[in-house]
């Protein structure tokens, strides 16, 4: 049954397609578009309503996700019944009915399905989802005791799998030193709770993963910053502000920072291990791009093991739903950094945490790796087509490039217009770690993300092409 349907955009809000979405969304509820319907052809629709072919391709694709429709090539696009045909692995033909105790418009589609295509995250991209769910239906089949109690202790198989995961360039910590911790964000706060006090000053770079400034900030530590370099921080400015400011702990992303890709040099790690032993001064090494940077360098906790906690973990570069990360303690303060951490959140959970150990012992955690770490690689080639002749910083497996805007650009306003094409990307601002006057006019644009890559090429030349057409041709309107 075909139908003329149009819908009525200015009912909903946001990007075109989103509202495109929204007004298919809610014809099926209201009963306008019955089950069994087909939804007019992209072109006509597109014609009839004023937009592109791509909008009302995009719209189509999100309310598939929801579980609306269902589309075969050469037949068209049908709305579904609330009886929904699955095609999963080993389950074709198998069918779905929602509980009845749910509306079936909720199907938990509002969890899954981005209103905008997310350029301003790192997650690993979704490869590996097969063997992801195998390892996750293996721990719960064969794990019920532990399953439905607290987790009461870290197993050395845990402590062995951070070991392995953490070790590079000949450097292996020892695994009594492991603590496996739920994300590396919650193991770079336990080693905050662990090793300072509130009134403690903790030294960032200005430019920096500044989540873990504000939630410092927020715990009542004193944040100070030292100048951002491309090749890490400077020794004499380190030791400057050491001398002046006499900081608790350091937090440094040597292997790629996090948002303009500088990787540390050889001779400056030498220079800031020796400044940091000779102030007493603990350091928090982010590593959580390490396992997929081509970089390879020895990591600051080979070089001084005894003030050191080196931080890494899956979500850049295998899985980020798991929450799952190790800390490499120094000797004899493993224990602190747990009881920090189970203090702060409970603790961690038993399914994501064997799991986790069990993608890296089984060596599935470095096969999903390198997969990820070839479509990342993939993803920044179509960057470097999209973007000849622009200024950005980008590295073959980092999930996210440091572009620089043109005249008359700024990157708050760039963020918005992106925005408005349905993009979303970081500016400037948001990796900040005080509020600093110092502009770079630059942006952060990430690769991983997006789940497919030809909207990834997309949201790319949809930025191009905010770009070129210069600041002016952006308004909002109120």
């Amino acid at each position: 049954m075909m139908t003329n349907w149009l819908p009525d955009l200015e009912a909903h809000a946001g990007p075109l397609y989103a509202r495109l979405a929204d007004a298919i969304e809610k014809a099926i509820d209201e009963g306008e578009l019955p089950e069994g319907a087909k939804l007019p052809p992209q072109r006509n629709l597109a014609f009839d309503i004023g937009v592109t072919i791509g909008t009302v391709s995009r719209a189509y694709s999100i309310v598939r996700e929801r579980g609306l429709v269902s589309g075969e090539v050469g037949r068209g696009t049908y709305v579904r019944s609330a009886r929904l045909p699955v095609e999963a692995d080993g389950a074709k033909g198998a069918t779905f009915t929602p509980s009845p105790t749910l509306d079936p418009g909720t199907r938990l589609r509002h969890l899954t399905v981005p209103t905008a295509l997310k350029l301003d995250s790192t997650a690993a991209p979704a490869l590996g989802r097969g063997l992801i769910t195998d390892m996750l239906s293996q721990v719960v089949a064969e794990s019920a005791p532990p399953l439905l109690d607290y987790v009461r202790g870290q197993p050395q198989h845990w402590r062995e799998a951070g070991a392995r995961w953490l070790a590079r360039n000949g450097w292996q910590p020892d695994p009594v030193n492991i603590v496996q911790t739920m994300g590396g964000h919650a193991a770079i706060l336990a080693v905050i709770n662990a090793m300072t006090a509130p009134g403690d000053a903790i030294l960032f770079e200005t430019l920096t993963y500044s989540s873990v400034s504000r939630a410092a900030a927020m715990m009542g530590r004193r944040i100070i910053t030292v100048d951002t370099h491309s090749d890490g921080i400077d020794a004499q400015e380190f030791d400057s502000v050491c001398a002046q400011k006499h900081p608790k702990l350091v937090f440094v992303m040597p292997d790629l920072a996090n948002p303009a890709l500088g990787v540390m040099s050889v001779e400056k790690r030498a220079a800031f291990v020796e400044v940091a032993a000779r102030h007493n001064v603990y350091v928090l090494e982010d590593a959580i791009y390490a396992s997929i940077s081509t970089t390879n360098m020895t990591p600051l906790a080979a070089l001084m093991p005894e003030r050191v906690f080196h931080v890494g973990g899956l979500s850049k570069s295998v899985v980020a739903g798991l929450r799952a990360a190790w800390v490499a303690c120094p000797p004899h303060l493993a224990n602190r950094v747990i009881a920090a951490q189970r203090l702060m959140t409970g603790g961690t959970t038993f399914v994501t945490a064997e799991a986790a150990a069990r993608l890296v012992n089984s060596g599935t955690a470095a096969q999903i790796r390198d997969m990820n770490a070839d479509e990342i690689a993939a993803r920044v080639a179509l960057v470097d087509e999209v973007f000849a002749g622009l200024t950005y910083q980008a590295r073959p497996t980092a999930p996210f490039v440091w572009l620089k805007l043109p005249e008359p650009w700024l990157s708050g306003t760039f963020k918005s217009a992106a925005y408005s094409e349905g993009i979303l990307i970081d500016d400037e601002d948001e990796f900040k770690a005080t509020r600093d006057a110092r502009t770079h006019h630059r942006v952060r644009v990430s690769v991983s993300a997006v789940r497919g890559r030809a909207d990834f090429e997309t949201a790319l030349r949809t930025l191009r092409r905010l770009i070129d057409s210069g600041a002016a041709a952006y308004g909002r309107s109120e």
